[in-house]
């Protein structure tokens, strides 16, 4: 791209603050590199990065793009054998961690279904992540001056030595200097350093008096620096292992940098694609800041900027103008008055096209529409040079000599006071032929002037159209309005006048002028009118367009906000109705509560007056044991039987019942005897020979009942339907039962419910003297519904 040009429109500003977008400086180079590109596609790749940035950081904001910066000389140093740094080394950690962030940002975007990011995405994926390498460097190196102890256990293990060694050296140290004896010898009672080793200040005199190595003296003379004798070996042992710690270090940075050098190729190209992606988010951070858009991009010349807004003032000072060229005409000649905004117009132009040929966004509407040129070249401002001698005329007219021997068809140029600097009459001739020869050329052309000669040729040339920035006469300044198809005025005259000249001065100054000239004005200002009337009939036309455009709305809002209302009292009376229902289940389901509270009640009442009852019982049962207790109990045999023998019948007073004798009697006069199916102990004293009973017949008795016992009880009893008090009688009767047959463990299924009887149930097994344990039936045992007795 032509330097001048380069120079001319400005285009350095735009990269310094793409550079300052970018957050690493290797971004920032890849940034300064940034020039025109002419290859369509390269440009629309580059469009497209910009804009999925762009589109990235208003969804999910900034990505990780801290700690980037350049590694591959380490990373080739590492390859070749050598041991990096720690500064290297936190470099190349630095750049896996942003690696592996950014992988992590990307899992994070790809959540979002609705829109994708191929390039970015692309250049994310690349990237290499080495988790174990980063761990490692992260875990061995703080600073790039110190080595983490937890980089191996054997550089822990010497610096708690060093740490031990010290506090050796220096109690040592300590008890010399605080000694009475030697503190008259010393300079000050201080422990301090020379050369690495610990040492004392010495006085001088007293030299000879402290045994030791003079390491230093001091500027005077006065004070020898002495490390003594007793801490000679000390020093020299904390020394060795100062080397020791240097040593394990310089393994650890060897260690650490083969690890680098197993992955140099991958985490290498890594430097180039996060210096590839911080220039990326920096073009679309500066879009964001010009509030810029993606231009359409085309390789037939074509420009039609919509709003378009010069990218280097304040942007609450500029006056968007439309501008387009390429399709109807090639040559758009601008006039109007100075400080109109002509030379802006142009710069926003070139700018504009200079920054969607290098990738960029530009500040203007969307679906603005930029040609991709082979060259763009640019002849503004003025280039008055005293060193060679060259007018404004003839400064300007060596770069259009420039210009016209490099221009080619594709190519934009853009004049600034085209033939200015001369004679008006030359000056515009040379103007005239210079867009012509531009014009067979098919050459796109944008130039700005006063001479009323070109307006002329712009009416009268196809291909070529006036244009104007608009001035108000009334203020006496400019709109910044840029206005194609309508020629300038000059307006000298009716400035002046308003300015307060004389009118005779003005009139005389008119009739200096040729008629045509004057008639060429007259149309012009006719035109003028015509246009601000069309204008403003325009304007009324919208005006009233936009009024019907209201009220259609109003009308649409008004119709929708009805067919609203209809469906949000039909919405209200559905969720009436539900609330209705809702409210009623809630009232039967607190009903439905509160009687089961109230059974429960009732349950627990009937349970407290069984229990009273039971209690009522026992104590009567207490008072009936105590009086048989006296009668019976205590009862004992006038004739205690002498000799008895297993098998012999006896009478056992204290029960009033018959047994048989099952062992002998033991020392202390204890039998153990079968009364029916109890076997009990009891003592001689109590016993009688029984003289009427068949002792075979009692057992045979006896085995009869407990074989009808087995026989009939079951396994399980329901009590589904009882209410407590019933329910406890019939699992009294059937416990006892169950025991005689001998069952070890039965089912009580009493159904899930409330969970009134269960929980009675539970209480009542805990009590009975034939239960050793209970539990809830499993899944295939009925669940909560049955209970599980084991008996004893």
């Amino acid at each position: 791209m032509n330097t001048k040009t380069i120079k001319a429109l400005e285009y350095k500003k735009i990269i310094h603050s793409l550079m300052e977008k970018c957050q690493s400086s290797l971004g920032k180079k890849r940034a300064e590199e940034v020039k025109p590109l002419t290859d369509m596609a390269e440009i629309t790749k580059l469009q497209g990065e910009t804009d999925e940035a762009l589109t990235l950081l208003l969804k999910r904001g900034a990505p990780p793009l801290y700690g980037i910066s350049g590694i591959k000389a380490d990373v080739k140093r590492a390859e070749m054998g050598g041991t990096l740094n720690p500064g290297a080394l936190l470099r190349i950690g630095d750049s896996l961690r942003v690696s592996r962030d950014l992988k992590n940002f990307l899992k994070e975007v790809q959540e979002d279904k609705d829109k994708t990011y191929p390039l970015i995405q692309g250049y994310i994926e690349d990237l290499s992540v080495f988790k174990d390498i980063e761990n490692e460097i992260t875990n061995a190196i703080i600073s790039e001056q110190e080595i983490s102890d937890n980089a191996s256990t054997t550089l822990r293990s010497i610096r708690r030595q060093i740490v031990s060694k010290n506090d050796s050296v220096r109690d040592k140290l300590n008890s010399i200097v605080n000694s009475q004896e030697n503190k008259k010898y010393l300079q000050d009672n201080i422990v301090t350093m020379r050369e690495g080793r610990y040492v004392v200040p010495v006085k001088a005199e007293n030299k000879n008096n402290i045994k030791g190595l003079v390491h230093d003296m001091s500027g005077s003379g006065a004070t020898l620096f002495i490390e003594p004798i007793a801490v000679v070996e000390l020093n020299n042992e904390l020394r060795e292992l100062e080397l020791k710690e240097r040593e394990e270090i310089e393994k650890i940075l060897k260690a650490l940098s083969a690890l680098v050098a197993g992955q140099a190729e991958p985490i290498a190209n890594n430097q180039f694609l996060l210096q590839e992606l911080d220039f990326i988010f920096a073009k679309g951070k500066l879009a964001l800041d010009m509030n810029a858009t993606k231009p359409i991009l085309n390789d037939r010349g074509r420009i039609n900027i919509k709003k378009g807004r010069h990218p280097l003032l304040n942007v609450k000072d500029i006056v968007p103008i439309d501008i387009y060229l390429g399709k109807d005409f090639d040559s758009l000649i601008i006039t109007g008055p100075n400080t109109g905004g002509k030379t802006v117009s142009l710069k926003t132009v070139g700018l504009l096209v200079m920054m969607a040929q290098s990738g960029l966004h530009i500040p203007a509407d969307f679906n603005s529409e930029i040609g991709v040129f082979d060259q763009i070249f640019a002849d503004i401002g003025d280039e008055q040079s005293i060193e060679q001698s060259l007018s404004t005329f003839s400064s300007h007219m060596v770069n259009i000599v420039d210009i016209l021997a490099n221009v080619e068809r594709n190519s934009l140029v853009l004049f600034d006071e085209l033939g200015a600097g001369t004679d008006p009459t030359e000056g515009a001739a040379l103007a005239m032929s210079i867009l012509d020869y531009l014009l067979g050329m098919g050459v796109k052309t944008i130039a700005t002037t006063h001479y009323s000669q070109l307006k002329l040729y712009a009416l009268t040339t196809e291909g070529v159209v006036n244009g104007s920035v608009e001035f108000d006469v009334q203020t006496l300044s400019p709109t910044y309005k840029l206005l194609i198809g309508v020629p300038g005025k000059s307006n000298a005259f009716e400035i002046s006048q308003r300015l307060g000249l004389e009118m005779h001065i003005i009139d005389y100054a008119r009739g200096l002028i040729s008629e045509e000239n004057i008639e060429f004005e007259d149309v012009l200002e006719s035109m003028e009118k015509d246009r601000i009337m069309i204008n403003q009939n325009k304007e009324e036309a919208e005006k009233y367009r936009l009024q019907v455009e209201n009220l259609k709305g109003e009308l649409s809002h008004e119709r929708d906000r009805t067919r609203e209302m209809r469906e949000k009292i039909l919405q209200d009376a559905k969720e009436e109705a539900r609330s209705i229902l809702r409210r009623a289940k809630d009232d039967s389901d607190y009903i439905v509560k509160e009687l089961r509270e109230v059974s429960i009640e009732i349950e627990k009442e009937k349970l407290k007056r069984i229990q009273e009852a039971q209690e009522e019982l026992k104590g009567k049962l207490k008072k009936a044991e105590s009086q048989v207790s006296d009668r019976v109990l205590n009862v004992k045999s006038k004739k205690p039987p002498k000799e008895l023998k297993a098998g012999e019948t006896v009478e056992v007073l204290t029960l009033n019942q018959t047994g048989t004798v099952l062992e002998k009697p033991d020392d202390n006069g204890n039998v153990k005897i079968q009364v029916g199916i109890m076997k009990i102990s009891a003592h001689i004293s109590s016993l009688r020979r029984s003289e009427s009973r068949d002792t075979k017949k009692i057992a045979h008795s006896t085995k009869k009942i407990m074989s009808s016992k087995t026989k009939d009880v079951r396994a399980e009893i329901d009590l589904r339907g009882h209410n407590q008090e019933e329910a406890f009688m019939e699992l009294d009767k059937y416990l006892d039962d169950a025991y005689l047959a001998g069952l070890k463990e039965v089912q009580i299924i009493h159904g899930k419910g409330t969970g009134v009887l269960r929980q009675g149930v539970k209480g009542y097994l805990k009590k009975n003297r034939h239960v050793k344990a209970s539990r809830l039936g499993s899944l295939n045992e009925g669940g909560d519904g049955v209970t599980i007795a084991e008996l004893k």
